[in-house]
């Protein structure tokens, strides 16, 4: 943060400064269009971030107000006494709402700023979202989560909370974008997949799926999407026994539940595990391996000879 008084210097704020606010995507996106403008321009700027969100980042509540000449309040509507509060606390500020929402013109939360520059006001023509111009960010990897707290069967080899925690404490710490999915069909429920189809859609689409399911693996091996498998089962049990037949290797033990190993197996997945996956789903397509089913066929010729 900067150390002395600077009139020239600006406090960047918005719904995700305020300890009982919230980060959006776009207000985030917003806040990227904002720093970007006054980058370029050459302006020194602070942002201030909500400490549940940011928890390293600057507070609102560490902020020495006579430290800056102006204060931006980026995106969002203009309402609510957190944004009365600001007017207050930073009245000797310029302040300037950016992007914002305006529902009400006569709102203390508006009146208070010197200038608003809205995205949309009663009797305004509106403007294009902050967000839409933000600086372009690279893409990340969009990775299904399939995950059972189930299969009570195994009982005391059971270690699936285990796994469940550790994974997705493992997936928090990493940088991409993460869907969580169910192999479990319902007509009824609109967030659950009504067909396998429909499950199939969503996989082909991924860049990865980590499962704890023999399903999850399968399901997406059979679509080209590399999958990193747990067997939650200490011993091992059908996910190994599954990746064998597969002849899919990225599988690793309850037992071997490590970050290294996790790790090792998603570098492999996001690289040379693409073309195997696809080389799976070429072989599935293709019936390469005998399944149960034409087995089924050589136990029922006794009875269709009869």
């Amino acid at each position: 943060m900067h150390q002395g008084p600077d009139a020239s210097r600006i406090l960047l704020t918005g719904w995700f400064t305020f300890r009982d606010g919230e980060a959006t995507a776009g207000d985030v996106l917003a806040l990227r269009r904002v720093e970007d403008v006054l980058r370029r321009a050459g302006l020194p700027y602070d942002v201030a971030w909500s400490p549940g969100f940011r928890p390293d980042a600057l507070h609102l509540e560490q902020v020495v107000p006579e430290r800056y000449g102006q204060l931006v309040f980026v995106c969002g509507p203009l309402h609510g006494p957190q944004i009365e509060r600001l007017h207050h606390r930073f009245a000797h500020c310029l302040r300037i709402a950016v992007g914002t929402s305006v529902i009400d013109p006569d709102a203390a939360a508006v009146t208070g700023f010197h200038h608003v520059i809205a995205r949309d006001a009663p009797g305004a023509r509106p403007g294009p979202d902050l967000a839409a111009r933000a600086p372009a960010l690279p893409a990340r990897p969009v990775v299904g989560v399939v995950l059972t707290h189930g299969q009570h069967e195994y009982a005391g080899a059971r270690r699936h909370d285990l796994v469940a925690r550790e994974l997705t404490a493992w997936l928090h710490g990493k940088d991409c974008a993460r869907l969580e999915l169910e192999t479990r069909l319902d007509s009824r429920d609109w967030r659950l997949c009504a067909t396998p189809a429909q499950l199939e859609s969503v996989l082909a689409r991924l860049d990865l799926v980590v499962t704890d399911r023999l399903h999850g693996m399968v399901l997406a091996l059979r679509t080209g999407t590399p999958a990193l498998a747990v067997d939650p089962v200490a011993g091992g049990a059908k996910v190994s026994a599954q990746a064998r037949a597969c002849g899919w290797p990225a599988l690793v033990p309850a037992e071997r539940l490590e970050v290294t190993e996790l790790d090792r197996w998603w570098r492999w997945c996001l690289a040379a595990g693409r073309v195997a996956a696809r080389q799976v789903c070429e072989e599935f397509a293709a019936g390469a391996a005998r399944d149960g089913a034409d087995a089924l066929l050589r136990a029922l010729r006794p009875l269709r000879a009869d």
